[in-house]
């Protein structure tokens, strides 16, 4: 035996270095996601390149795990580029990078239905993009999270589900025992409780990474849901790109999804998508129930985020409210779940092999919150037996 292969050892996922491949034309862009990522422990450059073509060319001998990958490039742009590179290697992370314009956001949803893992949206000047600390956040959280998903954990056996005891329709208590009990990486039995006993007059879902491919494929099956209860969405999205993944929703759903204004009523029938860059909540005024938009500051650095909706939703609606909690990074609706609970409501999440990424849907599902964790395909059946009053 060599002695390579005599001191060879499993390096665990943790300790790896990430292998990120940069495909933009603009050197400027390109140079300072590079010094970004180089900057990070966890991360290498393998391959810093200026067009679609040059990616596949290189893609072989440079091996990366993700791909930043330029909507716009001479010779082959990301789009075209996006499904050869997918052809050679399925199990690539592509992650697209587009400026904030309409072009770009409905190029980026476009780039999502053909297989690309997620997007970032970078600021339109390369000034405000070397000096923005969100931008830089978001690429290199978007690496980490997305880099160190391991395919084999897909195979895994999902941790039971045994029955949980009723949680006391206590907010306060709810939120005390939230705060108590830090997340934990680990994957213990995911205790269910039982669904509320009131039909659900409205459905609230909270989503990110993955998520505008998710709603799709939700959306497609949901109508007769839609027609008897008002369906509320907080994706993590910046501005314009929740406007297009609005029209997007409208045409797969056939129902009156938009992005919503302040003060709207909200109606049976309707789909109302918070607008990026702006929280959204409910309030009720009299026997009205208003939608309620703010800029208050980031919540879990993000804005929209899935609490504001949540916590809000539950003190309107109560035990006859739905949430559901979709693939995304991070924890963001885990406290506002926490309300929906607290106030008699029920929630579902995502499961994790049919997650992007299982972050958000797992925060939710191991705090003792769901009453249901579902692959993706199953679960517009459920909210329909649910709101028509199907309990089986």
């Amino acid at each position: 035996m060599s002695s390579a292969l005599a001191t060879a050892r499993f390096v665990p996922a943790a300790e790896r270095q990430i292998r990120v491949m940069i495909v933009d034309d603009a050197v400027v862009a390109r140079s300072m996601m590079t010094r970004w990522v180089e900057a990070e422990p966890d991360m290498k450059i393998v391959a810093a390149l200026r067009t679609g073509r040059e990616a596949l060319d290189r893609l072989e001998a440079a091996n990366p795990e993700v791909v930043l990958l330029d909507v716009d490039m001479p010779e082959l742009d990301g789009i075209s580029a996006l499904p050869l590179l997918l052809g050679k290697r399925r199990d690539l992370v592509v992650i697209m990078v587009s400026t904030l314009t309409r072009r770009s956001a409905e190029l980026s949803l476009r780039a999502l239905a053909l297989g690309a893992t997620d997007y970032i949206p970078k600021p339109e000047t390369t000034y405000e993009a070397m000096t923005s600390a969100a931008f830089r956040r978001e690429l290199i959280d978007k690496i980490r999270g997305l880099g160190r998903r391991r395919p084999s954990a897909r195979e895994l056996p999902a941790p039971p589900l045994v029955p949980a005891p009723p949680l006391q329709p206590q907010r306060s208590a709810a939120r005390r025992a939230l705060d108590a009990k830090p997340a934990r990486t680990e994957k213990p039995g995911i205790s269910l409780r039982p669904f509320a006993a009131p039909v659900p007059r409205a459905l609230v879902v909270g989503s990110s990474t993955g998520g505008p491919q998710a709603l799709t494929a939700l959306f497609e099956k949901l109508t007769a849901a839609i027609d008897r209860a008002p369906v509320l969405i907080t994706q993590h999205m910046p501005p314009t790109f929740t406007m297009v993944l609005a029209e997007h929703l409208r045409r797969v759903s056939g129902r009156g999804a938009h992005e919503a204004d302040h003060g709207e009523p909200v109606l049976a029938g309707g789909i109302y998508l918070a607008p990026g860059g702006h929280h959204m909540r409910v309030m009720r005024e009299g026997d009205i129930i208003k939608i309620a938009i703010s800029d208050d500051p980031p919540i879990n650095f993000c804005r929209p985020a899935v609490d504001p909706l949540f916590s809000s939703a539950a003190s309107v609606w109560g035990p006859s409210l739905l949430a559901l909690i979709l693939t995304g990074m991070g924890s963001d609706g885990t406290r506002g779940a926490a309300d929906i609970v607290a106030a008699g409501g029920s929630v579902i999440a995502q499961d994790e092999a049919s997650s992007v990424v299982w972050g958000m849907p797992r925060s939710v599902a191991q705090a003792g919150l769901c009453s249901a964790v579902l692959p993706l395909d199953q679960i517009a059946a459920k909210i329909l037996r649910l709101i028509t009053g199907d309990r089986l």
